[in-house]
């Protein structure tokens, strides 16, 4: 599970977010931190029971960095306010291939994954592979247990394009999903859950509910 201090640091980091701050608080950092990389790699170990993929995966090799870019951004505070761990067994930088991913901010934690921010290319092969046989994607997105963790694949404005992309037919059956610019899905996990005995084993149910959709993709765009 999640230390309660580790959540502590990270509230008191969004509220003290400068370098200063951060470096009077280094043990705290580094303690909040290996709490969290503990967890994940009890969800990998756990999980990797189920997915072969990931059983080999380190999880100190999947957190990414507390530090912000802030060159191209207005928002120059220099830390991220979360602990944010993508499990994929083409590493946490992998654009071709599907993965797990947990995010862990007070009050804004989720789990999930997919296929997020894929090249041109990689994207129109998924494309194609769902147009072709709509019913195997939809059986997987429409199964009780995905329904039931997901609700469904994130379709806001920022992962859809607002008409079926070139190349494509917009009467197409799949026209919903074409539209897409990645196939994630993510569930919240409320703060009390985060805490509780059972973190780690809600954390697996929902990786187990997303696994037949990472490994429809994997299969599809991995060449």
């Amino acid at each position: 599970m999640i230390d309660i201090a580790t959540m502590h640091f990270l509230v008191d980091l969004s509220l003290n977010n400068s370098k200063q701050w951060f470096d009077e608080h280094r043990k705290e950092y580094d303690l909040a931190k290996l709490n969290f990389i503990e967890f994940v790699q009890h969800v990998i170990d756990m999980h990797g029971v189920n997915d072969k993929a990931i059983r080999d995966i380190k999880a100190k090799d999947c957190l990414f960095r507390i530090n912000r870019d802030v060159r191209f951004s207005n928002n120059k505070s220099p830390y991220k306010t979360n602990f944010g761990a993508s499990i994929s067994m083409g590493g946490k930088k992998a654009m071709r291939n599907a993965g797990y991913y947990f995010h862990l901010e007070p009050d804004n934690a989720f789990m999930g994954g997919g296929l997020y921010g894929p090249d041109v290319d990689v994207l129109n092969i998924m494309r194609n592979a769902i147009s072709k046989d709509l019913s195997t994607f939809e059986k997987i997105v429409k199964a009780p247990k995905f329904k039931a963790m997901y609700g469904a694949l994130n379709d806001k404005d920022e992962y859809s394009l607002k008409r079926v992309p070139k190349g494509f037919d917009a009467a197409d059956p799949a026209a919903a999903y074409l539209k897409l610019k990645g196939y994630v899905a993510m569930a919240k996990m409320e703060d009390q859950d985060l805490l509780s005995k059972d973190a780690v084993k809600k954390t697996v149910e929902s990786f187990k509910a997303l696994q037949p959709l990472i490994e429809y993709i994997n299969q599809a765009v991995i060449v």
